[in-house]
């Protein structure tokens, strides 16, 4: 593991940590060089579906994407990004889940607006006001008297 700070080639772990749910490693390393330490993670590489836009074009699966909407939609919020990283965490684990090559962005936009629903109901009212269209003011307003 190559040391962020002088770019060294060779790293000692020093401690090992699995996570309570044993999918994350966590490793504390120290430089040979410079002796400086930090922190690596490894998790396992898994393959999410493919998006599938309303146009019918494909895109591959982009979390932070999906972490930026929701940020903006969690602007001025009091919501942790530990909740918010949970959260990316449920969304991706529901479509490992279906077992699809291939999911529809409707679905995924469905899937943010309940977690941002769990979350905050201001920040689930923003993203449902520019992720759905709405022809009219009522139309809008019986979102909000869903929540």
């Amino acid at each position: 593991m190559r040391c962020p700070y002088c770019g060294h080639d060779e790293t000692q772990v020093v401690e090992t940590r699995e996570s309570d749910e044993g999918d994350v490693v966590r490793r504390r390393r120290k430089c040979h060089r410079c002796e400086k330490r930090f922190t690596t993670y490894e998790r396992a590489e898994i393959s999410l579906p493919a998006v599938v836009k309303r146009g019918g074009a494909r895109v591959e699966f982009d979390p932070e994407k999906l972490r930026a909407s929701m940020t903006l939609a969690l602007r001025k919020r009091q919501v942790s990004i530990e909740q918010v990283d949970a959260a990316l965490e449920r969304i991706q684990e529901k479509l490992l889940a279906s077992g699809l090559r291939e999911v529809p962005s409707t679905r995924v936009g469905e899937l943010v607006m309940r977690e941002l629903k769990r979350l905050d109901k201001v920040a689930y009212v923003r993203f449902a006001s520019v992720y759905r269209s709405f022809e009219d003011v009522d139309e809008f307003s019986r979102l909000i008297k869903e929540i």
